[in-house]
């Protein structure tokens, strides 16, 4: 079953300054349990193919459909959960609350809000972090709490935009070890955006390489490396370095390395 369709789908901005073309002849399908890494240069729409998808932004033609219904219908049903670049945690509410504000939004009791809470913090490893405010946690564990918050909503599908790329490698690395124990658990569809190539190949089950503006999938590369909980060192193998030689080729060929 896919979750995303997408067909020859394009997005066209106007501006002051004329047309900007966004994206191009988009053609992709992301299965349910998929784990799958948009990659490419800044500017070449990864992010703005994720909003497309969330119903941030609407193509200008072409067809998208999600969990087989427009995207506008899959965001009013909840059918999704988004984590920004940045946490947007607010600092005047505890982590407890953050995560609580989509779940009071949606009109859930008390009982099941607290509920949600204390298992989406389970599910991220912030047990004991309730009460405390996001300036009180390190830039690693706001995220996790923006993460607890996207999945306290019980989404199908997580969409997830550059979650990682402000942090330090070191705590890069242990999150992404974190996110690929929590997808084995909940066995959602993950879409995940990435400017780095060794974390799209660790992380993901499909790698999609896109072009420079407009945004066009160069390659989608499957991963034949084992599904699920994957450790470090694998980056290390034969059969990682490979496919991050394809990923890496296929940017060099789509041009993502001029300015």
């Amino acid at each position: 079953m896919n979750v995303i369709d997408i067909k020859s789908l394009s997005l066209t901005f106007d501006t002051g300054d004329g047309p900007v073309h966004a994206l191009s002849g988009i053609d992709l399908t992301i299965g349910k349990g998929d784990f799958v890494s948009f990659i490419g240069p800044s500017g070449c729409g990864k992010t703005t193919l994720l909003r497309v998808i969330a119903d941030l932004e609407q193509a200008t033609s072409g067809s998208i459909a999600v969990n087989g219904t427009t995207p506008e219908l899959a965001r009013l049903d909840r059918a999704y959960g988004y984590v920004f670049q940045a946490p947007a945690l607010y600092p005047w509410r505890s982590i407890a609350r953050n995560i609580a504000l989509p779940l009071e939004i949606m009109g859930l009791t008390r009982a099941e809000i607290e509920a949600r809470i204390k298992r989406n913090l389970e599910l991220v490893n912030l047990t004991g972090f309730e009460k405390k405010f996001p300036w009180q946690l390190s830039g690693g564990m706001q995220q996790r709490a923006s993460i607890a918050r996207a999945l306290a909503v019980e989404p199908d599908l997580l969409l997830m935009d550059e979650p990682f790329g402000a942090l330090d490698e070191i705590v890069r690395d242990h999150l992404n070890e974190q996110l690929l124990h929590l997808w084995a658990k909940t066995a959602k569809t993950v879409v995940f955006v990435t400017h780095s190539i060794p974390e799209a190949v660790y992380l993901s089950t499909k790698i999609v390489v896109m072009s420079p503006r407009p945004g066009r999938i160069y390659d989608i590369v499957e991963s034949d490396l084992p599904r699920g909980v994957r450790p470090l060192d694998i980056r290390e193998t034969p059969e990682f370095l490979k496919i991050a030689q394809r990923v890496r080729d296929g940017l060099k060929a789509g041009h993502s390395y001029e300015d």
